[in-house]
């Protein structure tokens, strides 16, 4: 079977290697990027199932344009991959409304817009999957990544909702949660322009951390990433909704429901009004 791709996000990192690796597989894929030259090298590589498309997900008509394009290009589309993705790093008090709304329209109401244009076709067909790249951050949140978290956070909240809706159609939705691969994303974060020394202490920690999150003996590649991603689409019947993919995901989530069952009893007990 020849599937039909749209991804999101192909200038580098896990959306480049998955792009690459669909391809070599047989796929067609509508590769996207702000900048479609960062995409050549995909093209040449694979000229007659890469289409290189520019696509910034924040703009509507750019939405709208790149789902008409792949549906007359390809003639339909079997998975959406909302990889696209920035960050921004600062505290709550540090990041600005335009800041913090640039990192929601790209990380939620881009993949939401997408989602939505896309779900004709895939009702249409009677199938479908929708992959909306997460993180990590989307189960537990760190000083210095307010906006991040709160968009990843935001992103698994609609694909949970996304998902109940779109089952009776045979269309499957989940959000992946990448565990430690080796990107750019930690070198590519953005300082708020309000980053103040008030907070250094305990997030410039957190800043050194992720810039050297992509260097070490437990880290992924992007391949591995996108041979995953492979394997779960190819996989038939339900999937499941929250997906931890990558080195030290799963012992992340089990911690994340270890600190979630502590707070719970320490809610408990100061409601109950008992010692917790």
């Amino acid at each position: 079977m020849v599937r039909r791709w749209l991804v999101t996000g192909c200038s580098s990192g896990l959306g480049r290697a998955l792009v690459a690796a669909a391809a070599a597989a047989g796929d067609v894929v509508v590769a996207t990027a702000r900048r479609t030259g960062t995409l050549d090298g995909l093209v040449r590589t694979h000229p007659d199932r890469v289409l290189p498309l520019a696509l910034d997900v924040r703009d509507p008509a750019q939405c709208e344009a790149a789902v008409a394009a792949a549906t007359d290009r390809v003639g339909g589309l079997d998975v959406l991959v909302n990889n696209a993705g920035n960050g921004v790093f600062g505290t709550v008090e540090e990041v600005a409304d335009d800041e913090l709304r640039d990192q929601l329209e790209t990380l939620v109401v881009g993949p939401w817009r997408l989602s939505r244009l896309v779900l004709p076709l895939m009702r249409a067909q009677g199938a479908g999957d929708i992959l909306n790249i997460s993180s990590l951050a989307g189960r537990m949140a760190f000083p210095g990544l307010a906006a991040y978290v709160t968009g990843k956070y935001a992103l698994e909240g609609m694909t949970q909702a996304l998902a109940a809706e779109a089952a009776p159609f045979g269309i499957r939705v989940s959000a992946l949660e990448p565990g430690g691969y080796a990107t750019r994303y930690g070198t590519s974060l953005t300082d708020a322009a309000g980053r103040s020394p008030l907070y250094a202490a305990f997030t410039d920690p957190m800043r050194g951390l992720l810039g050297a999150m992509a260097e070490g003996p437990t880290v992924g590649s992007a391949e591995e990433f996108a041979r995953t991603v492979l394997r779960i689409v190819a996989t038939p019947g339900p999937l499941p909704v929250r997906i931890p993919v990558g080195p030290g995901s799963h012992a992340y989530v089990e911690a994340a429901a270890e600190a979630a069952a502590a707070e719970l009893t320490a809610a408990r007990a100061l409601l109950d009004g008992t010692p917790s």
